[in-house]
Protein backbone atom coordinates (compact mmCIF):
# COMPACT_ATOMS: atom_id res chain seq x y z
CA UNK A 1 0.00 0.00 0.00
CA UNK A 2 2.89 2.06 0.58
CA UNK A 3 4.42 1.87 -2.76
CA UNK A 4 0.86 2.37 -4.63
CA UNK A 5 0.39 5.46 -2.61
CA UNK A 6 3.94 6.82 -3.78
CA UNK A 7 2.95 5.81 -7.13
CA UNK A 8 0.27 7.61 -7.28
CA UNK A 9 1.64 11.00 -5.36
CA UNK A 10 5.12 10.24 -8.08
CA UNK A 11 2.67 10.99 -10.91
CA UNK A 12 0.82 14.03 -9.46
CA UNK A 13 4.70 15.12 -8.86
CA UNK A 14 5.23 14.13 -12.77
CA UNK A 15 1.79 16.20 -13.71
CA UNK A 16 3.14 19.48 -11.93
CA UNK A 17 6.78 19.31 -13.48
CA UNK A 18 5.50 20.12 -16.71
CA UNK A 19 2.10 21.98 -15.34
CA UNK A 20 3.95 24.70 -12.60
CA UNK A 21 6.27 25.82 -15.19
CA UNK A 22 4.73 25.83 -18.17
CA UNK A 23 1.84 27.81 -16.96
CA UNK A 24 3.76 30.41 -15.51
CA UNK A 25 5.77 31.31 -19.06
CA UNK A 26 2.34 31.59 -20.21
CA UNK A 27 1.55 34.68 -17.69
CA UNK A 28 5.41 36.45 -18.22
CA UNK A 29 8.44 35.70 -20.55
CA UNK A 30 10.28 37.19 -18.13
CA UNK A 31 12.75 34.36 -16.78
CA UNK A 32 12.96 36.41 -13.44
CA UNK A 33 9.00 36.76 -12.91
CA UNK A 34 8.94 32.89 -14.25
CA UNK A 35 11.92 31.67 -11.79
CA UNK A 36 9.37 32.82 -8.89
CA UNK A 37 7.20 29.85 -9.37
CA UNK A 38 9.95 27.33 -8.75
CA UNK A 39 11.58 28.86 -5.97
CA UNK A 40 7.85 29.16 -4.22
CA UNK A 41 7.64 25.30 -4.93
CA UNK A 42 11.27 24.50 -3.55
CA UNK A 43 12.07 27.19 -0.85
CA UNK A 44 10.01 25.63 1.83
CA UNK A 45 12.96 22.93 1.77
CA UNK A 46 15.04 25.72 3.00
CA UNK A 47 12.58 27.48 5.79
CA UNK A 48 10.82 24.49 7.32
CA UNK A 49 12.68 21.27 6.83
CA UNK A 50 13.97 21.83 10.60
CA UNK A 51 10.45 21.91 11.98
CA UNK A 52 9.38 19.32 9.90
CA UNK A 53 11.77 16.52 11.37
CA UNK A 54 10.94 17.31 14.85
CA UNK A 55 7.31 16.99 13.88
CA UNK A 56 8.12 13.92 12.43
CA UNK A 57 10.41 12.42 15.43
CA UNK A 58 6.70 13.24 17.28
CA UNK A 59 3.73 12.89 15.86
CA UNK A 60 2.76 9.50 14.38
CA UNK A 61 4.61 9.44 10.79
CA UNK A 62 1.68 7.92 8.58
CA UNK A 63 -0.67 10.52 10.36
CA UNK A 64 1.61 13.14 9.13
CA UNK A 65 1.87 12.09 5.53
CA UNK A 66 -2.24 11.47 5.18
CA UNK A 67 -2.62 15.34 6.51
CA UNK A 68 0.23 16.62 4.26
CA UNK A 69 -1.52 14.68 1.19
CA UNK A 70 -4.64 16.51 1.84
CA UNK A 71 -2.56 20.04 2.34
CA UNK A 72 -1.12 19.20 -1.28
CA UNK A 73 -4.68 17.97 -2.44
CA UNK A 74 -5.82 21.97 -1.12
CA UNK A 75 -2.93 23.60 -3.08
CA UNK A 76 -3.93 22.02 -6.21
CA UNK A 77 -7.64 22.55 -6.06
CA UNK A 78 -6.91 26.02 -5.17
CA UNK A 79 -4.62 26.65 -8.22
CA UNK A 80 -7.02 24.89 -10.49
CA UNK A 81 -9.75 27.45 -9.60
CA UNK A 82 -7.57 30.35 -10.24
CA UNK A 83 -6.88 29.03 -13.50
CA UNK A 84 -10.58 28.21 -14.21
CA UNK A 85 -11.89 31.53 -13.43
CA UNK A 86 -8.83 33.41 -15.03
CA UNK A 87 -9.39 31.59 -18.52
CA UNK A 88 -8.49 32.36 -21.44
CA UNK A 89 -4.90 34.03 -20.96
CA UNK A 90 -4.09 37.07 -22.85
CA UNK A 91 -0.78 36.49 -24.33
CA UNK A 92 2.45 36.44 -22.21
CA UNK A 93 4.10 39.73 -22.30
CA UNK A 94 8.40 40.32 -22.15
CA UNK A 95 7.96 42.04 -18.86
CA UNK A 96 5.23 41.72 -16.05
CA UNK A 97 2.62 39.33 -15.72
CA UNK A 98 -0.66 39.13 -17.60
CA UNK A 99 -2.45 39.24 -14.21
CA UNK A 100 -0.80 39.60 -11.04
CA UNK A 101 -3.71 38.55 -8.94
CA UNK A 102 -3.59 35.12 -10.90
CA UNK A 103 0.20 35.00 -10.93
CA UNK A 104 0.19 35.49 -6.84
CA UNK A 105 -2.04 32.77 -6.56
CA UNK A 106 -0.11 30.48 -7.95
CA UNK A 107 3.15 31.65 -6.48
CA UNK A 108 0.56 30.76 -3.23
CA UNK A 109 -0.30 27.77 -3.72
CA UNK A 110 2.86 26.30 -5.20
CA UNK A 111 4.21 27.68 -1.36
CA UNK A 112 1.24 25.23 0.00
CA UNK A 113 2.43 22.73 -2.15
CA UNK A 114 6.07 22.65 -1.37
CA UNK A 115 5.17 23.44 2.60
CA UNK A 116 3.18 20.48 2.44
CA UNK A 117 5.76 18.14 0.70
CA UNK A 118 8.58 19.04 3.19
CA UNK A 119 6.56 17.63 5.83
CA UNK A 120 5.06 14.93 3.55
CA UNK A 121 8.41 13.56 2.45
CA UNK A 122 10.54 13.89 5.51
CA UNK A 123 8.06 11.48 7.38
CA UNK A 124 8.12 9.10 4.34
CA UNK A 125 11.67 8.78 4.37
CA UNK A 126 11.59 8.14 7.94
CA UNK A 127 8.55 5.70 8.03
CA UNK A 128 10.24 3.14 5.51
CA UNK A 129 12.33 1.47 7.85
CA UNK A 130 9.57 0.70 10.47
CA UNK A 131 8.30 -1.25 7.45
CA UNK A 132 10.98 -3.13 5.86
CA UNK A 133 13.98 -4.78 7.58
CA UNK A 134 17.48 -3.21 7.49
CA UNK A 135 18.74 -5.86 4.92
CA UNK A 136 15.91 -4.85 2.43
CA UNK A 137 16.90 -1.22 2.16
CA UNK A 138 18.21 -0.95 -0.88
CA UNK A 139 15.79 -3.25 -2.76
CA UNK A 140 12.88 -1.26 -1.39
CA UNK A 141 14.71 2.48 -2.57
CA UNK A 142 14.89 0.58 -5.76
CA UNK A 143 11.59 -0.11 -5.90
CA UNK A 144 10.50 3.50 -4.72
CA UNK A 145 12.90 5.40 -7.09
CA UNK A 146 11.28 2.66 -10.18
CA UNK A 147 7.50 3.85 -8.99
CA UNK A 148 8.78 7.93 -9.22
CA UNK A 149 10.77 7.29 -12.09
CA UNK A 150 7.17 5.89 -14.18
CA UNK A 151 5.06 8.18 -12.64
CA UNK A 152 7.45 11.73 -12.19
CA UNK A 153 8.72 11.37 -15.46
CA UNK A 154 7.08 8.41 -17.71
CA UNK A 155 3.45 8.63 -17.31
CA UNK A 156 3.11 12.10 -15.59
CA UNK A 157 4.91 14.82 -17.89
CA UNK A 158 3.03 13.72 -20.71
CA UNK A 159 -0.25 13.16 -19.12
CA UNK A 160 -0.10 16.87 -17.52
CA UNK A 161 1.35 18.03 -20.87
CA UNK A 162 -1.57 16.53 -22.38
CA UNK A 163 -3.98 18.09 -20.29
CA UNK A 164 -2.39 21.39 -20.41
CA UNK A 165 -3.79 21.00 -24.06
CA UNK A 166 -7.14 20.38 -23.26
CA UNK A 167 -7.31 23.11 -20.29
CA UNK A 168 -5.30 24.89 -18.15
CA UNK A 169 -6.91 24.31 -14.61
CA UNK A 170 -7.19 20.46 -15.64
CA UNK A 171 -3.59 18.87 -14.52
CA UNK A 172 -4.18 20.93 -11.26
CA UNK A 173 -7.77 19.69 -10.70
CA UNK A 174 -6.69 16.01 -11.18
CA UNK A 175 -3.59 16.24 -8.93
CA UNK A 176 -6.14 17.33 -6.36
CA UNK A 177 -7.80 14.28 -6.41
CA UNK A 178 -4.82 11.76 -6.63
CA UNK A 179 -3.20 13.40 -3.81
CA UNK A 180 -6.66 12.85 -1.54
CA UNK A 181 -6.49 9.41 -2.77
CA UNK A 182 -2.66 8.79 -2.26
CA UNK A 183 -3.56 10.34 1.35
CA UNK A 184 -6.68 7.31 1.39
CA UNK A 185 -4.60 4.95 0.81
CA UNK A 186 -1.58 5.46 3.51
CA UNK A 187 -4.25 6.15 6.07
CA UNK A 188 -5.47 2.38 5.56
CA UNK A 189 -2.03 1.28 6.33
CA UNK A 190 -1.81 -0.95 9.60
CA UNK A 191 0.81 -1.17 12.66
CA UNK A 192 4.25 1.23 12.53
CA UNK A 193 4.94 2.78 15.84
CA UNK A 194 2.56 5.99 16.70
CA UNK A 195 5.58 8.45 17.53
CA UNK A 196 9.30 7.41 18.69
CA UNK A 197 9.52 9.83 21.03
CA UNK A 198 7.49 10.40 24.95
CA UNK A 199 5.71 13.50 25.10
CA UNK A 200 7.67 14.27 28.38
CA UNK A 201 10.72 14.32 26.37
CA UNK A 202 9.75 16.96 24.39
CA UNK A 203 12.11 20.17 23.66
CA UNK A 204 12.26 21.39 20.62
CA UNK A 205 15.77 23.07 21.24
CA UNK A 206 17.15 19.96 22.35
CA UNK A 207 15.57 17.66 20.15
CA UNK A 208 17.36 19.35 17.41
CA UNK A 209 20.35 19.60 19.14
CA UNK A 210 20.05 15.61 19.57
CA UNK A 211 19.63 15.48 15.21
CA UNK A 212 22.67 18.00 14.57
CA UNK A 213 25.38 16.60 17.13
CA UNK A 214 24.62 12.89 15.30
CA UNK A 215 24.61 14.36 11.56
CA UNK A 216 27.82 16.79 12.92
CA UNK A 217 29.76 13.43 14.09
CA UNK A 218 28.63 11.70 10.70
CA UNK A 219 31.71 13.26 8.25
CA UNK A 220 29.55 10.76 5.61
CA UNK A 221 25.94 12.13 5.88
CA UNK A 222 27.60 15.64 6.38
CA UNK A 223 29.31 14.90 2.66
CA UNK A 224 26.53 13.27 1.25
CA UNK A 225 24.18 16.31 2.12
CA UNK A 226 25.96 19.16 0.72
CA UNK A 227 26.95 16.86 -2.51
CA UNK A 228 23.48 15.85 -2.82
CA UNK A 229 22.62 20.30 -2.70
CA UNK A 230 24.79 21.57 -4.92
CA UNK A 231 23.69 18.40 -7.07
CA UNK A 232 20.09 19.97 -6.38
CA UNK A 233 21.21 23.21 -7.34
CA UNK A 234 22.60 22.33 -10.81
CA UNK A 235 19.71 19.77 -11.59
CA UNK A 236 17.05 22.55 -11.10
CA UNK A 237 19.22 25.11 -13.03
CA UNK A 238 19.07 22.78 -15.77
CA UNK A 239 15.15 22.18 -15.40
CA UNK A 240 14.18 25.90 -15.41
CA UNK A 241 16.25 26.63 -18.03
CA UNK A 242 15.26 23.66 -20.43
CA UNK A 243 11.72 24.78 -20.08
CA UNK A 244 12.40 27.67 -22.21
CA UNK A 245 14.70 25.99 -24.51
CA UNK A 246 12.11 23.59 -25.55
CA UNK A 247 9.96 26.63 -26.43
CA UNK A 248 12.58 28.85 -27.84
CA UNK A 249 15.15 26.94 -29.53
CA UNK A 250 13.70 23.62 -30.03
CA UNK A 251 10.05 24.96 -30.85
CA UNK A 252 8.35 22.30 -28.89
CA UNK A 253 4.19 22.64 -27.67
CA UNK A 254 3.52 21.50 -24.31
CA UNK A 255 2.31 17.59 -25.60
CA UNK A 256 5.95 17.22 -27.18
CA UNK A 257 8.08 18.81 -23.83
CA UNK A 258 5.98 16.21 -21.88
CA UNK A 259 7.31 13.18 -24.12
CA UNK A 260 10.63 14.02 -23.93
CA UNK A 261 10.28 14.49 -20.04
CA UNK A 262 8.52 11.08 -19.99
CA UNK A 263 11.50 9.22 -22.41
CA UNK A 264 14.71 10.82 -19.74
CA UNK A 265 12.42 8.24 -17.67
CA UNK A 266 13.51 5.27 -18.94
CA UNK A 267 16.50 5.65 -17.27
CA UNK A 268 15.18 5.92 -14.04
CA UNK A 269 12.91 3.05 -14.49
CA UNK A 270 15.87 0.87 -15.62
CA UNK A 271 17.86 2.34 -12.07
CA UNK A 272 15.05 0.89 -10.03
CA UNK A 273 14.86 -2.18 -11.89
CA UNK A 274 18.37 -3.07 -11.56
CA UNK A 275 19.78 -0.32 -9.19
CA UNK A 276 20.17 -2.27 -5.92
CA UNK A 277 22.51 -4.75 -8.90
CA UNK A 278 24.39 -2.40 -10.10
CA UNK A 279 25.69 -1.21 -6.61
CA UNK A 280 26.51 -4.64 -5.69
CA UNK A 281 28.61 -5.34 -8.98
CA UNK A 282 30.37 -1.72 -8.80
CA UNK A 283 30.64 -1.17 -5.39
CA UNK A 284 28.92 1.73 -3.44
CA UNK A 285 32.12 4.20 -4.06
CA UNK A 286 32.64 3.35 -7.62
CA UNK A 287 29.25 4.03 -8.50
CA UNK A 288 28.58 7.17 -6.43
CA UNK A 289 31.71 8.44 -8.24
CA UNK A 290 30.36 7.42 -11.64
CA UNK A 291 27.15 8.46 -11.07
CA UNK A 292 28.45 12.24 -9.38
CA UNK A 293 30.47 12.74 -12.78
CA UNK A 294 27.87 11.51 -15.24
CA UNK A 295 25.93 15.25 -14.36
CA UNK A 296 28.38 16.92 -16.41
CA UNK A 297 28.63 15.35 -19.78
CA UNK A 298 24.41 15.29 -19.55
CA UNK A 299 23.87 18.94 -18.56
CA UNK A 300 26.34 19.70 -21.60
CA UNK A 301 25.07 17.42 -23.94
CA UNK A 302 21.49 19.21 -23.18
CA UNK A 303 23.56 22.45 -23.95
CA UNK A 304 23.92 21.30 -27.54
CA UNK A 305 21.06 18.87 -28.15
CA UNK A 306 20.07 19.57 -31.74
CA UNK A 307 16.69 18.13 -31.15
CA UNK A 308 14.70 16.58 -28.71
CA UNK A 309 15.81 12.92 -29.41
CA UNK A 310 18.94 14.22 -27.71
CA UNK A 311 17.69 15.93 -24.83
CA UNK A 312 15.64 12.65 -24.06
CA UNK A 313 18.27 10.64 -23.79
CA UNK A 314 21.23 13.35 -22.07
CA UNK A 315 17.92 13.43 -19.49
CA UNK A 316 17.41 9.72 -19.60
CA UNK A 317 21.17 9.04 -18.58
CA UNK A 318 20.68 11.65 -15.79
CA UNK A 319 18.15 10.17 -13.96
CA UNK A 320 19.68 6.87 -14.17
CA UNK A 321 22.87 7.25 -12.98
CA UNK A 322 21.19 9.93 -10.27
CA UNK A 323 18.28 7.51 -8.88
CA UNK A 324 21.21 4.79 -8.91
CA UNK A 325 22.77 7.44 -6.07
CA UNK A 326 20.15 8.16 -4.36
CA UNK A 327 19.76 4.09 -3.80
CA UNK A 328 23.06 4.28 -2.12
CA UNK A 329 22.84 7.84 -0.21
CA UNK A 330 19.29 7.33 1.24
CA UNK A 331 19.84 3.72 2.24
CA UNK A 332 23.11 4.58 4.11
CA UNK A 333 21.00 7.28 6.09
CA UNK A 334 18.56 5.48 7.10
CA UNK A 335 20.53 2.61 7.99
CA UNK A 336 23.16 4.81 9.96
CA UNK A 337 20.21 6.86 12.01
CA UNK A 338 18.29 5.59 15.02
CA UNK A 339 14.95 5.82 14.57
CA UNK A 340 13.70 7.57 17.64
CA UNK A 341 15.93 10.87 16.22
CA UNK A 342 15.64 10.19 12.26
CA UNK A 343 13.28 12.77 11.58
CA UNK A 344 15.51 15.18 13.11
CA UNK A 345 18.68 14.20 10.92
CA UNK A 346 16.66 13.43 7.89
CA UNK A 347 15.40 17.34 8.04
CA UNK A 348 18.94 18.52 8.60
CA UNK A 349 20.51 16.40 5.95
CA UNK A 350 17.09 17.57 3.29
CA UNK A 351 17.92 20.87 4.19
CA UNK A 352 21.21 20.96 2.65
CA UNK A 353 20.40 18.73 -0.28
CA UNK A 354 17.11 20.08 -1.16
CA UNK A 355 17.42 24.18 -0.14
CA UNK A 356 19.78 24.32 -2.82
CA UNK A 357 16.79 24.01 -4.87
CA UNK A 358 15.51 26.86 -5.09
CA UNK A 359 18.75 28.55 -4.76
CA UNK A 360 19.28 27.17 -8.59
CA UNK A 361 16.27 28.34 -9.81
CA UNK A 362 16.58 31.44 -9.50
CA UNK A 363 20.72 31.42 -10.32
CA UNK A 364 19.32 30.39 -13.25
CA UNK A 365 16.96 33.22 -13.95
CA UNK A 366 19.92 35.67 -13.00
CA UNK A 367 22.10 34.41 -15.48
CA UNK A 368 19.74 33.94 -18.09
CA UNK A 369 18.99 37.71 -17.46
CA UNK A 370 22.45 38.77 -17.28
CA UNK A 371 23.75 36.66 -20.56
CA UNK A 372 20.52 37.94 -22.64
CA UNK A 373 22.13 41.59 -23.60
CA UNK A 374 25.13 40.50 -24.32
CA UNK A 375 24.88 36.88 -25.57
CA UNK A 376 21.25 36.96 -27.27
CA UNK A 377 18.26 34.57 -25.92
CA UNK A 378 19.12 31.03 -27.02
CA UNK A 379 22.77 31.40 -25.63
CA UNK A 380 21.82 32.92 -22.49
CA UNK A 381 19.60 29.78 -22.06
CA UNK A 382 22.26 27.08 -22.92
CA UNK A 383 24.66 29.34 -20.16
CA UNK A 384 22.93 27.93 -17.41
CA UNK A 385 23.55 24.55 -18.87
CA UNK A 386 27.17 25.25 -18.73
CA UNK A 387 27.59 26.64 -15.76
CA UNK A 388 25.41 23.73 -14.27
CA UNK A 389 28.02 21.06 -16.34
CA UNK A 390 31.12 22.96 -14.91
CA UNK A 391 29.65 22.89 -11.29
CA UNK A 392 29.02 19.53 -11.55
CA UNK A 393 33.05 18.77 -12.61
CA UNK A 394 33.70 20.40 -9.85
CA UNK A 395 31.75 19.26 -7.49
CA UNK A 396 32.93 15.76 -8.69
CA UNK A 397 36.60 16.55 -7.86
CA UNK A 398 35.87 17.75 -4.39
CA UNK A 399 34.76 14.79 -3.28
CA UNK A 400 35.68 12.00 -5.19
CA UNK A 401 38.68 10.98 -2.28
CA UNK A 402 36.43 11.86 0.58
CA UNK A 403 33.88 8.84 -0.69
CA UNK A 404 36.59 6.62 -1.06
CA UNK A 405 37.39 7.88 2.58
CA UNK A 406 33.87 8.08 4.38
CA UNK A 407 31.81 5.43 2.14
CA UNK A 408 33.57 2.06 3.10
CA UNK A 409 33.87 2.83 6.81
CA UNK A 410 29.72 3.34 7.09
CA UNK A 411 29.31 0.24 5.07
CA UNK A 412 31.60 -1.99 7.40
CA UNK A 413 28.55 -0.58 9.88
CA UNK A 414 25.82 -2.44 8.10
Amino acid sequence: MFLAASGLANLADGVATVAWLWVATLLTRDAALIALVPVALRLPWALFALPAGIVADRMDRRRLIVAMDGLRAAGFGAAAIALWLAAPLPPAPDSGVTSLPLFGALCLSALIVGVAEVFRDNAAQSYLPALVPSEGLERANARLWLVESVGNALVGPALGAAALGLMLALPFAGNALAYALAGLIIAGIAGGPASPRAAAERNWRRELAEGWVFLRGSPLLRMLAVATGFWNMFDSMVMFALVLLAQEKLGLPAGQYGLVLAAAAVGGIVSGLIGDRVVRAMGAVRLMRVALFSGAPCFAAMAVAPGPVTVGLALGMAWFWGLTWNIVSVSTRQRLVPDAIRGRVNSLYRLMAWGMMPVGSALAGLVIGLAEAPLGRIAALEASLWLAAAGTLILTLLVWRPLGTYLPQALLQK
